[in-house]
């Protein structure tokens, strides 16, 4: 049995949206407020502060009179703000991530319920502190009845619930088909067999409209009623990026999951690459680090193999009829001639032909 979220979209009711806004507020508050007091007791004392503890910083901070407010909500999305900030903790010590930040106002608000605030009967969903169901917009059914639903409120004020569910994955009927990609920018996947994806490049696509946005809301007076208006538009353009690029990202990993059962492909050190001014931007409109990481999980459902060789690899630069490597090779050199075989190469073919070579290498040793 696996875990899988599933998404949909609803609309809240005017009494939803007052009690959503109540607890994205005092979820938000409870987290800062505790990853303040935690930094400070490590700061001036050297104490660290576990979950047990902080959880009881919790219960003193709703028995104050100032804080009295904390009661109008469910008591459970501020358990778990907790919760979520520990496993934050937990990611930093093990180098996994930067330490916590702290939440914001303007940013993407959620909160997190566990079936003790929330009912889910016949298709209907129904959260604490209030008798109507949410009016969610169900694109598909879910397989159970969710363990845990997460109600999130982006930026451009969209809301959003994720239900998360336990099912039983059914593996693809195995292939005969083995390719390697090559990850670039001109084809954001190239395969060992000749496929090139393309690369629709949506920020650049967007790129007028976003810019002529964010022109009409530098002109604006901060904190006026036409300052949040030409924000919020803004804001939509850049969730329309954001949506555009997801779904191609997720129907050409479903792409290349259906068609083959093994599947090679460079480790990529995404965060490292972005450092680079001049491609920044480039390298994160290609969306290579989610790519990845769908790649792997749908391959882990569906009975598939991905195999990550060596980043330092050389898949560009050698030959993959005779196995020369050249000394260098310009980025902006997208063809080139093997000196020992004088075979005409594309760089991005070659690369992914060399990359499924590696690729069986390492199947074939158990690496």
């Amino acid at each position: 049995m696996k875990e899988r979220a599933y998404k949909y979209r609803f609309y809240p009711t005017p009494e939803q949206v007052s009690l959503l806004e109540k607890t994205f507020g005092c979820v938000r508050f409870i987290y800062n407020s505790i990853l303040q007091w935690r930094t400070d007791a490590y700061r001036n004392n050297k104490v660290k502060v576990n979950y047990n503890t902080a959880s009881s910083r919790l219960t003193e901070l709703k028995k104050a009179p100032e804080f009295c407010w904390l009661n109008d909500v469910s008591s459970v999305p501020l358990q778990q703000a907790i919760r979520n900030q520990q496993n934050a903790f937990k990611h930093f010590f093990d180098g996994l991530a930067s330490y916590p930040l702290f939440k914001k106002k303007r940013s993407k608000q959620s909160a997190t319920f566990t079936k003790a605030a929330f009912r889910y009967i016949d298709g209907k969903l129904y959260i604490a502190k209030t008798m109507q169901p949410l009016n969610v917009q169900w694109s598909r059914e879910l397989p159970c009845e969710p363990s845990t639903i997460t109600i999130s409120k982006d930026c451009a004020g969209r809301y959003f619930v994720s239900c998360l569910c336990r099912f039983a994955p059914n593996p693809l009927p195995i292939s005969k088909k083995t390719i390697g990609i090559d990850l670039g920018l001109k084809d954001l996947v190239v395969t060992s067999d000749g496929f090139k994806s393309g690369n629709p490049r949506y920020t650049d696509k967007y790129a007028k409209k976003l810019a002529s946005a964010q022109r009409n809301l530098s002109r604006k007076h901060i904190g006026s009623a036409n300052f949040y208006k030409a924000r919020k538009k803004v804001v939509r353009i850049q969730a329309k990026i954001a949506d555009c690029r997801r779904d191609f990202t997720h129907k050409l990993t479903t792409q290349l999951i259906n068609e083959n059962q093994v599947i090679s492909c460079e480790s990529l050190q995404v965060k490292n690459m972005v450092r680079n001014r001049k491609m920044a931007k480039a390298i994160s409109d290609a969306n290579w680090g989610e790519f990845m990481r769908q790649l792997i999980y749908k391959a882990e459902w569906y009975g598939r193999t991905v195999i990550q060789i060596d980043k330092w690899y050389p898949s560009s630069k050698r030959c993959h009829c005779c196995g020369h490597i050249v000394d260098s090779l310009p980025l902006h050199k997208r063809n080139w001639q093997c000196p020992e075989c004088k075979s005409e190469l594309d760089r991005d073919t070659n690369a992914a032909l060399n990359i499924k070579a590696a690729g069986q290498a390492v199947l074939a040793c158990g690496a």
